[in-house]
């Protein structure tokens, strides 16, 4: 080959190198352009999974957010810094429609308890999270606390981060009759509403204990008792019955039936 073919050939690689680059360029271009642009604008913004006073506002801040997007260009962390207020907001599922339509989940914090100042009542999450605002504490078992973390979160150990750490396993239905939650001496009891008084013991194996605790309640013999003790939840028992009633056996029962609980 000669000289003037090999040249020939070298500028013909470098345009069409040159053409690749202006190409890709130019597509990367247009995309950028596409993304931002209002073809492809939220228009519609579905907000589903808050609940609450504060739900209102909540949809309302993430429907005016999401609307300055598009879906090629959703900002995940725009949408979750614009709801940072309303801590019982934990995470946001975000999912886009063509070609107008954004859809954003809201998970929430669930309260599992009240901490309590006197007659304040302050709803917190199961990971913490002191849920300040208008979430409601009704219904919501007690924890008494001298005051409220600074940081706005309960960490650590001590009566709050112990009561937690057993409330956030405890089964829905059972945990909508505890009433208050306390702690002596790093003894743990939760007292249920029109019922007995549950000794929990140490916040070790939490689970174990509410599904003793669950079996002793759902046992007929246990009716009358004023506490029922699952501080050891392989060999739960229950006591202070009114006097002259007939407790024969009952121990017996109900350590029989908790017999199979294993691990917290």
């Amino acid at each position: 080959m000669g000289a003037v073919a090999r040249r020939l050939v070298h500028l013909r690689a470098r345009a069409w190198a040159a053409l690749v680059v202006l190409l890709a360029a130019a597509l990367f271009g247009g995309w950028m352009w596409l993304r931002d642009s209002s073809l492809v604008s939220a228009n519609t913004v579905t907000v589903v999974g808050a609940t609450g006073a504060e739900a209102p506002a909540i949809v309302a801040t993430l429907q005016r957010t999401g609307r300055t997007m598009t879906t090629l260009h959703v900002d995940r962390g725009r949408l979750l810094e614009a709801v940072a207020s309303y801590p019982q907001v934990k995470d946001l599922n975000v999912t886009t429609r063509p070609l107008h339509r954004l859809e954003v989940q809201v998970i929430e914090r669930p309260p599992v308890a009240a901490l309590t100042i006197g007659d304040q009542r302050t709803p917190v999450a199961a990971d913490g999270t002191v849920l300040r605002g208008r979430v409601s504490s009704d219904g919501l078992p007690t924890v008494g606390v001298s005051s409220l973390p600074a940081s706005g979160v309960v960490t650590g150990t001590g009566q709050a981060a112990d009561a937690l750490r057993v409330l956030a396993v405890a089964p829905v239905a059972l945990r909508k009759l505890i009433t208050s939650v306390d702690e002596q001496g790093g003894q743990l009891s939760a007292q249920l509403r029109d019922g007995p008084k549950l000794m929990l013991g140490s916040p070790d194996r939490p689970r174990a204990k509410w599904a003793a605790a669950a079996r002793v309640l759902s046992d007929s013999s246990s009716k009358g008792a004023t506490y029922i003790d699952v501080r050891l939840p392989d060999r739960p028992a229950a006591g202070g019955f009114p006097a002259g009633a007939d407790t024969t056996g009952e121990t017996t029962a109900m350590t029989d039936q908790a017999s199979t609980s294993t691990g917290g």
